[in-house]
């Protein structure tokens, strides 16, 4: 025969107290229940106008469960209301985390909204507030993307690749084209390089999927394996020219020739023509690597062409270079009507020195000797 705990009459009685909204009832109850329970204990408060009574009976449930998330909403909204928004934020936020973890009750869900609302109006107002303390700070980059980052205005990316960190490098998404003094003779060269494209799709330029399935290795998770959606015509590719289309993109070839592209055996230069048909989008990923950076000359765009680099998003524009480091978490979409076709190359890191070079490029070739194959596209 089984034997279940009943209930303590006496949390019939409180709810009884408040159903006819007598408080003090409820309270000269739990006045004589010293192990009610906390949640309970809260609402009393609560309802009764006593934030300090209420915050210490939600104290007493986070200590006995500190992942409980009406506790924690109810902390976050007992905090609020006493004006301490940051320990409010603070509870909130430890709320939603849990919340994406672990199931809720359906109940829950408008609360866990109404908390995502209040932090976003909580941190408008933090945010409004240092502005007008500090002024105009837009030629401070850096304090006001650290302001961003304080206020949960946008998250922190790091560089993070995928096969090889060289620590010591700095956390830059994008470089700007006025820090490369080769970059204008390159820029210089797009209608030429333009009308190189052009001549070869006419004649219908061989462009291969970007991201190819190899019988020597398993299939990469990517959804656009195998798919020309993202093209690649190639005119170096690890390392070795593709004679054909080298040869038939003179202009092109001259252009690359004043980059700093590396010369690893096996690995770079690694330039092509990266091509992104209408509705592609480019799911976030990282590169192998941050010992480079990467290139890419618009020769053909559209306004509804973009792409984002850690926090930023950035659109292509004929003949005017992008330059990030692609060890962030990036992605590419083309959400207008035409065909978006770049020149894509990688250079060295300006960061890195001569002697750092040199021996890095005896690490990878070393690598490979060991592992040959491992490059992939790029070094």
């Amino acid at each position: 025969m089984s034997t279940q705990a009943r209930p303590d009459p006496r949390m019939d009685q409180v709810r009884a107290a408040l159903g006819r909204r007598d408080f003090a009832s409820a309270r000269a109850i739990l006045g004589q229940w010293p192990d009610a329970p906390p949640l309970l204990a809260a609402q009393v408060a609560q309802l009764s106008g006593d934030a300090e009574g209420e915050q210490a009976a939600l104290a007493r449930a986070l200590a006995a469960n500190p992942r409980h998330v009406g506790a924690l909403l109810a902390m976050g909204d007992v905090k609020s209301r006493v004006g301490d928004d940051r320990a409010a934020t603070s509870f909130f936020r430890a709320a939603l985390n849990q919340a994406m973890v672990e199931p809720q009750p359906p109940e829950l869900k408008p609360f866990l909204q109404r908390a995502q609302q209040w932090i976003a109006r909580s941190s408008a107002r933090f945010e409004s507030h240092l502005r007008d303390a500090l002024g105009d700070v837009s030629s401070l980059p850096r304090l006001s993307h650290a302001i961003d980052l304080l206020t949960g205005k946008t998250q922190l990316y790091l560089q993070q690749p995928s096969m090889f960190y060289f620590p010591g490098l700095p956390q830059r998404a994008f470089y700007e084209r006025e820090e490369f003094d080769w970059l204008p003779q390159v820029e210089a060269a797009t209608p030429a390089m333009q009308a190189e494209l052009a001549e070869r799709m006419k004649g219908g330029a061989d462009f291969r999927p970007y991201v190819e399935t190899r019988t020597d290795r398993p299939a990469p998770n990517n959804p656009l394996k195998d798919d020309p959606s993202w093209g690649a015509h190639y005119f170096w590719n690890n390392g070795e020219v593709v004679s054909e289309h080298a040869a038939a993109a003179p202009a092109t070839m001259e252009a690359l020739a004043a980059a700093p592209i590396p010369r690893i055996r096996g690995r770079s230069p690694m330039a092509l023509w990266s091509l992104l048909k209408p509705g592609t989008h480019i799911q976030p990923h990282t590169g192998m690597l941050n010992t480079r950076l990467i290139v890419h000359i618009p020769l053909v765009t559209n306004a509804d062409c973009a792409l984002r680099v850690g926090p930023e998003t950035r659109r292509w524009e004929p003949g005017k270079a992008l330059i990030f480091d692609d060890s962030f978490e990036h992605e590419a979409w083309n959400r207008g009507t035409e065909t978006r076709v770049i020149l894509l190359f990688e250079i060295w890191r300006p960061e890195i020195g001569a002697a750092e070079r040199e021996a890095l490029t005896r690490l990878f070739e070393t690598i490979d000797e060991l592992q040959p194959g491992q490059a992939g596209n790029g070094f």
